[in-house]
């Protein structure tokens, strides 16, 4: 698994230079973002591995995926991301988790996660930027979604596309656990 100092340490570097590069204080940030001045000091200092909720809402604030905030180094021609290298943003003393797999880059950004959620574990997903979009495809069990009022229910095999750009919500309702991929497809921004 990826050292997490190692990521905390990457995201330091890109939390402030993305910040700086768009002319924003501390103060500036953490209003937009809407977290604590303080936790974005002691993301910036190295200090603390932050919840994805957090990530996501900073990432929002600064206009650019999630991902962008990880990156470890520049993306070379030819991009392998080894299992072990591969970050966990988010996980439940019961063993759901939720791994980032691999982004890209272009006139769309596109991320590639990993997720799986033990029975009765759910996660609620922040608004992504508008026009974003999120395909879900469940490899394993029954994955309830909530978007709005819609509640879809998707099973092993099945895949599904949903605007992502509203709060959302994952849940597991059954008794074994769900595995599904997803992918999220952001429009590129000039930050991008």
């Amino acid at each position: 698994m990826l050292d997490p100092d190692r990521l905390a340490a990457a995201l330091a570097v890109n939390l402030r230079d993305h910040r700086t590069r768009q002319g924003l204080s501390l103060d500036q940030l953490a209003k937009r973002a809407d977290v604590s001045k303080g936790m974005l000091v002691q993301i910036e200092g190295g200090k603390t591995n932050p919840s994805i909720a957090t990530l996501c809402r900073v990432a929002n604030a600064l206009t650019i995926p999630v991902a962008r905030l990880l990156e470890l180094a520049e993306t070379p021609p030819v991009r392998i991301v080894r299992k072990a290298d591969v970050p966990r943003l988010w996980h439940t003393p019961e063993g759901s988790e939720a791994r980032l797999l691999m982004s890209t880059d272009g006139q769309e950004y596109t991320e590639l996660w990993d997720w799986v959620l033990a029975p009765g574990d759910a996660f609620d997903g922040d608004a992504h930027p508008a026009g974003a979009r999120e395909i879900l495809s469940v490899r394993a069990g029954r994955l309830t979604l909530t978007v709005g009022e819609e509640t879809p229910e998707i099973d092993a095999g099945d895949t599904l596309l949903f605007r992502a750009d509203r709060p959302h919500r994952y849940a597991n309702r059954g008794t074994d656990p769900v595995c599904f991929t997803m992918v999220v497809v952001e429009r590129s921004n000039g930050g991008r």
